[in-house]
This record gives structure tokens, sequence and C-alpha cells, in this order.
């Protein structure tokens, strides 16, 4: 089961219960990383109700009254429902034998099918851009919130407070590679899926990028090294990475009884290498960055803040909102 909240109210209820306890002992008591944590307190994505449940009876915190429950798969129902009646009205059968289709289908590939260069099975082609800032952000937005399996490279984004950094990655993928992109939304976990499925991209990533399939973290993945070769090209990367796994946020205090606030920038991988590479990058041009907590880089002043944002840039309006708000 998952909790959907109204917008701002999941961003209360996790921060109610953070005030209580840390971020650690949160995470470690529902078995989740503290990105997870996090993710939910910027409403990246849909919360676990099992989990949830556990962190309000730790902290002692109620449960808002108009929280919603839904099952993992609620949506499943409905969608094949509709689409089940829509091939019966049009065929006025479901489905058909199996067997036979899939006899068919290798008589044909036998046949024919695998001798056709033409065919289905065949590669489609796309652009093979050269080095550049464009390639090089490209590069960062996968290795924040991209992934790449054997025959498609997917970017996930939270399908309302990205929603319009989504158009930006997309009309930079069709700039750089010339290939359609396609948006699934999944509404239970919150996100869209912008995925491109063409193995000649996968290849360019993998062989000529230096990006990596599978599990980034397990992984260790890194910025490449064509990237750190060039500054303007590792400025670009950085801005790409925290633009998906990046975040701006207030920090309020108080002196004598005085509050005071001014905004932070946060940086979190669990890959290592990354993290050290992005606060190298920060570093060199200018500014102080902080290693923190064993999986963040952060930037702590207003002088730091003012520079990043000259000098990187963002073109993700959900950053330059929260900077300028």
């Amino acid at each position: 089961m998952r909790i959907f909240l109204p917008k701002k109210e999941q961003k209360k209820l996790i921060d109610k219960i953070l005030s209580s306890i840390p971020i650690k002992e949160a995470a470690k008591l529902c078995k989740l990383s503290e990105k997870t944590i996090r993710d939910w307190r910027r409403e990246k994505f849909s919360m676990e109700a099992k989990a949830v449940r556990k962190l309000c009876n730790k902290t002692n915190t109620p449960l808002p009254a108009n929280a919603e429950f839904k099952n993992d798969h609620w949506y499943v129902a409905n969608a094949s429902s509709a689409g089940g009646i829509a091939v019966l009205k049009k065929y006025g059968r479901i489905g058909g034998d199996p067997k036979y289709r899939k006899k068919k289908w290798y008589e044909w590939w036998e046949k024919e099918g695998k001798y056709n260069k033409n065919s289905i099975n065949a590669p489609k082609p796309i652009r093979k851009p050269n080095f550049s800032q464009n390639l090089a952000e490209f590069a960062g937005i996968m290795l924040g919130d991209g992934g790449i399996s054997q025959r498609q490279v997917i970017i996930t984004l939270h399908y309302k407070d990205d929603k319009e950094y989504g158009k930006f990655a997309t009309t930079l993928i069709k700039k750089l590679f010339n290939v359609p992109v396609s948006a699934y939304l999944r509404k239970e976990n919150s996100v869209i899926n912008y995925t491109i499925s063409r193995s000649e991209l996968v290849r360019f990533c993998v062989n000529k990028l230096g990006l990596k399939k599978g599990n980034k973290i397990k992984q260790k993945v890194d910025i490449p090294k064509w990237i750190k070769q060039k500054n303007s090209y590792s400025i670009a990367c950085v801005r790409g990475l925290v633009d998906t796994d990046g975040c701006v946020f207030t920090h309020t205090y108080k002196v004598n009884n005085k509050p005071y606030s001014y905004k932070k920038l946060l940086f979190t991988s669990y890959s290592k290498p990354l993290r050290e590479s992005v606060f190298d990058i920060l570093q060199k041009n200018g500014l102080h960055p902080r290693l923190a907590q064993s999986k963040d880089v952060r930037l702590d002043n207003i002088a730091d803040m003012k520079r990043y944002f000259k000098t990187f840039g963002s073109h993700n309006p959900k950053h330059l909102k929260r900077y300028a708000n």
C-alpha cells in the first residue's frame, strides 16, 4: 500500500517526523535509504504506508486525516479492463492461440526475418554527436536520475515538481540524438519515465560516453574522463547532476531570538567517486564545498550560492524558483 497526500502535506509530515528523530534513524527504522526519506520530503515519490506508520508511531505523529491509501498496483485493474474491452470490440476475441502465433513467428524468422536487414529487429539509427557542453550535461542528467538497460535509456523525474525540467531534458535529447522520447506516467510512484528505446543509443552511452548499464551505486560510477579534461564540460555535467539529484533549501536559525535564513545547496550520491568529483569541480571553480554524512556535497554560504548560480546555473525551474524565493 502507498499513501497519497495533497501537495505540500507530504513534506510537512516528513518534516514533523524528522524534527523528532534524525533522518539516519528514520531510514534504519524503515529499512530504507536516507535518500528515499529525502525524496519523500521533496515529494518526489509517494510513500510506503507500512514505513510511514512506523515513523508516525515512533514519533507520536498523527497521520493526516486526508491521507489516501492505494494498492501498489491500483491502476492496473482499470487499465487492463479498459484495454480488454477495446480489443474485444475491435477483434471479437481476446488474444487468440498463443502457441499458433509463436509457431508462425518462428517460421517467419527462420525463413525470412533473420536475413532481413530492414526487419523490425534491425537497430534504428541515431545521431552520434561530438563531445560538447550539451552532451556533458546529458551525461550529468544520466548520472543523476538516469538509468541504462540492455535496450533503453530512461530518465526518471517527479511528475509535478520536475514537469518543466522534463521538457528541457526531452528537447536536449532530441537535439543531441534525433530520437523520439516517450513519457510514461507512473502516478502510483509520482514519477514520469522519459524513455528512449534505442540499442544504438545504449551502445553510444556506454562505449562513447563512458556511462554504465545497471546499478550505478554498486558500480561506483564517476564523471567520465572526457568531461573532467575540459572545465566547460565539467561545469555542464555538474549542472545536470545537481538539476536531477540536487536540491536548494532554506536554512533557518535564530540568534538572540531573531530569525535568520539563507539558501543552501545539497547534492546527494551514494557513489564516493562521483561525490568526490563534484566536490573537486566545485572547488576548482572557486567555491567552498563541504562533504557531509558520507553521501552529500553541500554549499553552505551565501557567496557560494551566488557564485554557483552565476558559474554553473540551472535548467531546472524548480531550483531557480527556490533560490529566488
